[in-house]
Parts: structure tokens; sequence; C-alpha cells
């Protein structure tokens, strides 16, 4: 399986499986399901409210803990230093491990100077293994970066053929912070599982157009995270570092980004309302 280093030398799949939206009461099949495919990878957040179904998961599974790379998130409801403290130690009884490999502040709203400090102790204490952010702009990013110890590992990011998040991973350089994806494909949006031009360069490959738009993003070194329920689009979503993109059909898809830097519009009043009203 392919890997990234992060930046303190931690190595992570390029590939790896998000439960976001999968029920609580389904999520731990789905897990199963994942890691019988091969994913070694998972992804949830203490808002997906699943994370017991991913500890049970892997718990289960017979896999080694130290073959597994866990991702979590703090939550908004959790922010600042005390309470991320305890919701940290929550999520690792919830997860069943002694420690997370990438815990990440999900939204940059709530007291998240509070939030990272509690996350650079648990780093310290052996109780994560790699720390960053999530849904980080540019100007929360540099506020950010600019009273802390330790640089962000990652920062998850819609990224995806129709939103290439140049702006931010240009800003990112700075910090060696990798990029990490969410919604790789798109969540379906511009008929991506059809998309013309992503079924054209799948063609000449034997692949499908998710399968090229997945690649597009792994091959610039871009950490993938796609969601499905099905094991055999699970097994598809994997299946995708035997072939290399070339550079014509790299430019092709560099033609098709449109928002640069993502569809969910954080500095609205409304979505800032819903997401600060959201408890966990």
């Amino acid at each position: 399986m392919e890997t990234i280093r992060l930046n303190n030398g931690v190595e992570m799949p390029l590939v790896g499986y998000g439960v976001f939206q999968v029920n609580p009461q389904e999520c731990e099949r789905c897990v199963s399901d994942a890691l019988k495919t091969g994913y070694k990878l998972i992804d949830t957040a203490q808002a997906y409210q699943n994370e017991e179904g991913v500890g049970a998961a892997w718990t289960k599974s017979g896999i080694a803990r130290e073959e597994l790379f866990i991702t979590t998130k703090v939550w908004i409801s959790n922010s600042g230093e005390a309470r991320a403290a305890a919701s940290i130690d929550e999520s690792l009884r919830k997860l069943k491990t002694d420690y997370i490999d990438l815990l990440l502040i999900h939204q940059a709203f709530g007291d998240y100077y509070g939030t990272y400090r509690a996350m650079q102790e648990a780093l310290k204490a052996g109780k994560v293994r790699a720390i960053g952010v999530s849904n980080f702009r540019p100007d929360r990013f540099i506020d950010l970066i600019r009273h802390i110890d330790v640089m962000p590992a990652v920062n998850q990011l819609e990224t995806n053929v129709f939103c290439q998040q140049n702006e931010m991973r240009e800003l990112m350089k700075q910090t060696g912070t990798q990029l990490m994806a969410w919604a790789p494909m798109a969540e379906g949006r511009n008929n991506f599982f059809k998309h013309e031009v992503l079924a054209a360069i799948g063609s000449k490959y034997g692949k499908s157009a998710a399968q090229v738009g997945l690649r597009f993003l792994t091959q610039q070194g871009i950490v993938v995270i796609p969601k499905s329920t099905k094991p055999e689009r699970m097994q598809q979503n994997m299946d995708i570092s035997d072939f290399q993109l070339s550079a014509d059909d790299m430019q092709k898809i560099v033609a098709l980004n449109e928002t640069d830097g993502g569809t969910v519009a954080f500095n609205d009043p409304n979505f800032v309302n819903y997401i600060l009203n959201y408890k966990v």
C-alpha cells in the first residue's frame, strides 16, 4: 500500500476509508468490510458519533493495532484545553485503543487554540502520534500556526477534481503540512461517476471515472478517504495504485477545477450557527 511521510516522520497510508455519514448502527459492519478489503487507514470523528463502531470493528478483526492508522477529530463543543483533553480520552475509550495515529481539530471555530494545546500535550504523552487540523482556510491556518509549537501534520479539506485547493497547497508547503481530501469523489457532484473527461481517460487504463478521479489526487501525494457501504465499491476505490496517469491526462483533469477552495460557505452565518449548535 502506498504511504506518505508526515512532517514528523510518521508514515500514513495514501488511501483510507472514511465513515462520515455512516450510520452508527452500521459503522461496525462497514469498517469490518473495509478492513477485510485491505484498508489500513480509517477516518472517523467525534461529530460522526460512530467512533465506537470503529473500535468494535478493528478489535474484532484480529489485525494488530500497529498495522492500522486511525484518525479522529475533536468537535467544536469539545473545544478548549480542558474539554478537548477530556474528549481525547473519551475518543480513546470509544476507539478501544491506547493511542490515536492522527488527531485533528474538526472545524476552525470555538477555542481552537486551547484545543490545539491539549492536542500538543496528548502528543507529548504518547496518546497521539500526529496532530493537525481540518477545514482550516488560509486566514485561520496562518493565525493558528503563528501561535503553536507543533506545526500541523495534516489539513483535511474538501478536495477533488472540481475543487483542487491550489491556494491552500501552496500555503501548506511552508509548514510541510499534508493535504488529506474529504469528499474526494465530489459527493457525486457534476456527474462525477460518469464524467465525460474522467470516463474517457479511464477507458485507456481499464479504470472507472471514479478511480481516475481518486488517482489524480493520490498521484500528487494527496491522501484520500472515499466512503462506500458496499464491499465491491470499497475494493474499486482501493485499486488505484496499479496505473499512472500521463502528464497530458493530468492536465486535462487540472482543467476541471471550479471552486478551488471548496463548496462549503464557512463564512455563512447560518452555516456557522448550525455547526456551533451541533453538540456531541
